[in-house]
């Protein structure tokens, strides 16, 4: 086989045109290139996110409006807690007690501080959650996934009220981890 044979099997050597494989190939115009080849695309393009969002996501906005949403039925539910501690404590004083009524009395509202206690930490983590979906990286979105899952949990111990605080959940989880979702909080900071 010589130089020129039709035969040979790596092919015809290029006469002028394009180099052969193995060599760098010219880029098209305007790319840039790296040691002759052409760059990689940044890393918002090579996955299909057309570059950096400068602005929050509808779904991401709509995922803190439901956090804060949370966070007040939180509170709210702390306070029912709260008053139904004073309630078994009226309940007690008004039927007579007894040793073994005082001892179910404050396993009772043992339960209920719990509970309120409970509440308020799930709120506190609501509003740092909802705090932080603006300035936040991508463990911003792991932990609100996270949280939404939490939510739906305590919403099946609630139901058949629970089934709003299923849904927030579920949307959250949802907003959050969509693709614009994942975007916003996967983007480059300054």
């Amino acid at each position: 086989m010589s130089f020129g044979d039709p035969n040979n099997p790596y092919g015809q050597q290029q006469q002028g045109g394009q180099p052969g494989y193995g060599y760098p190939q010219q880029s098209p115009q305007g790319v840039p290139q790296q040691g002759g080849y052409p760059a990689a695309p940044p890393i918002n393009q090579q996955y299909g996110f057309p570059g950096a969002p400068v602005e929050m996501p509808g779904g991401v906005k709509a995922a803190r409006v439901m956090l804060w949403v949370v966070a007040a039925f939180q509170i709210i539910g702390a306070i029912i807690a709260f008053a139904g501690m004073g309630a078994v404590e009226d309940a007690v004083n008004s039927s007579g007690s007894t040793a073994d009524t005082e001892t179910i009395a404050n396993f009772g509202k043992g339960v209920l501080a719990f509970v309120a206690v409970l509440a308020l930490i799930f709120a506190g983590l609501s509003v740092a959650l909802a705090l932080k979906m603006k300035t936040g990286g991508n463990a911003t979105r792991v932990c609100a996934i996270v949280y939404g899952a939490f939510i739906c949990l305590g919403g099946i111990f609630q139901l058949p009220l629970g089934i709003v605080t299923i849904a927030l959940g579920v949307l959250i989880i949802v907003f959050v981890a969509k693709s614009d979702g994942a975007a916003w909080f996967q983007r480059p900071r300054a």
